[in-house]
């Protein structure tokens, strides 16, 4: 799991460095053809993660619960962001995985519940789901970069 946690690592540098090098008027424009935005691709890879590690362990989430609902999949941008609503959503974005890392060495995923994920794979435990978790952020890079280049 050591590599799979370098991959999210990783992953989430790169999106970082996108979000840090755009202003707060580029982060919250939903250019033509799209249905959302770089900060609400970047918030829902927090919410994400949260859900297909924690929730589905039966552990409480790590996040604002207020921020389910507003980046889960399906959601919408509910309007802009400030400067300072995106602090806490960074903070997050960069802790958490340190976060996940330390939990998993303390083997505190015991339990999980079963999963069918819009890929049409089944998640049924832990590693599956941070493995899975990888592929859903390599996507949502994606997403951010087409969406940095409509902007």
């Amino acid at each position: 799991m050591q590599t799979q946690i370098k991959i999210l690592q990783q992953t989430r540098s790169n999106v970082l460095n996108i979000v840090e090098n755009l202003s707060i008027e580029q982060l919250n424009k939903i250019p033509p053809n799209f249905s959302n935005n770089v900060l609400w691709n970047f918030a829902h890879l927090v919410v994400t993660q949260q859900l297909l590690c924690y929730k589905l362990s039966g552990l409480p989430l790590k996040i604002p619960t207020d921020w389910v609902d507003k980046y889960r999949k399906g959601s919408k941008p509910e309007g802009s962001l400030t400067a300072t609503e995106i602090i806490p959503i960074k903070e997050k974005f960069v802790n958490l995985v340190d976060i996940l890392q330390e939990d998993y060495e303390n083997r505190i995923f015991q339990n999980y519940q079963s999963y069918p994920t819009s890929f049409g794979i089944e998640l049924t435990n832990i590693e599956e789901a941070i493995q899975f978790n990888n592929v859903h952020e390599g996507l949502h890079l994606g997403y951010i970069m087409a969406l940095r280049k409509s902007i």
